[in-house]
């Protein structure tokens, strides 16, 4: 099958095949999964336009929901974070796609950068396992390590929640972050997941785990959800500007973008599902591995 868009020819068995595989482990930390496919489809199909950004987050917008419903449904969708991550990050993401495409349309720098970012993500998750191992992330103690790496059936419980402070308690835990943080923080990963394609869930989940010591199980939901909705402002704004770009693919490749959904969409549910099975901590170790050696691949490929 052609994909006039992108420029490729492809199985369309192909993309959801990927993003079921993808998106059921990925999901898992509160990833989409956008993160891997983006390097899959420029190293292994050859889509290397702008657009391949924008058809990444048509991925998003169609396989995140299916996730979303299921971190809803088990209760443990912290809204009030989810709300401070879409109102950081959607003004960094207009931000980020005129900075892709006027700045970052060469495939050989868009490489670099991706690298750049997917190094950090990795070497952020492996800092925080480092950390947990020793029993003294944000100063919680060894006692207290077990019981954020297991989820059983607990649900989320808001204590406080205004402008300046949002607390919950989960697990028998309680956690507290500041408001201000989340959304400078979100504002800054807008711009970073706007260039890149990913709506941000891939960055900010990594973060909320290792800088703010919040539990992978209860931000995974809120990271997906900020994903989302930002992931459908980003399409719109590259459908957009894209008349304005006539010499260069910028518009989505929307047939692409919704194969990849489909699978995305069943792997995401089925990892949402299963998530609260798995020890956290090796849920992180399989983003960090994967996300690191991702990032090599882009930087041997850059210097070459």
């Amino acid at each position: 099958m052609y994909f006039a868009t992108a420029g490729i020819e492809v199985s369309p068995l192909v993309p959801p095949l990927v993003a079921f595989g993808v998106s059921f482990f990925a999901s898992m930390g509160g990833i989409s999964g956008a993160f891997l496919l983006l390097p899959f489809q420029m190293s292994v199909l050859g889509y290397v336009n702008p657009s391949v950004s924008a058809t990444n987050q048509v991925f998003n917008v169609v396989a995140i929901p299916s996730g979303v419903y299921r971190y809803v449904k088990e209760g443990r969708m912290v809204w009030p974070l989810a709300w401070a991550v879409i109102v950081g990050t959607l003004p960094g993401v207009f931000i980020g796609a005129l900075i892709r495409v006027a700045y970052l349309p060469d495939a050989k720098t868009f490489k670099l950068f991706v690298a750049s970012v997917l190094a950090y993500i990795g070497v952020r998750l492996i800092r925080d396992l480092v950390k947990t191992k020793n029993g003294n992330i944000q100063g919680v103690r060894k006692d207290n390590a077990a019981s954020k790496d297991k989820c059983g059936d607990s649900k989320v419980k808001i204590i406080v929640c205004s402008a300046k402070t949002l607390e919950y308690e989960f697990n028998g835990e309680k956690y507290c972050v500041s408001n201000l943080g989340i959304f400078t923080l979100s504002f800054v990963v807008g711009i970073i997941g706007g260039v890149y394609g990913i709506g941000g869930g891939a960055i900010i989940a990594p973060f909320f785990v290792s800088v703010f010591g919040l539990p992978v199980f209860t931000v995974a939901g809120a990271a997906l959800m900020g994903t989302f909705v930002t992931s459908i402002a980003g399409v719109t704004f590259y459908q957009a500007i894209a008349p304005f770009f006539p010499t260069m693919s910028v518009a989505p490749d929307w047939m692409l973008g919704l194969l990849f959904g489909l699978g995305g969409m069943a792997g995401m549910y089925c990892g949402a599902r299963c998530q609260k099975y798995v020890p956290a901590k090796y849920i992180k170790w399989m983003l960090a591995l994967v996300i690191i050696g991702t990032a090599l691949k882009y930087l041997i490929d850059y210097l070459a």
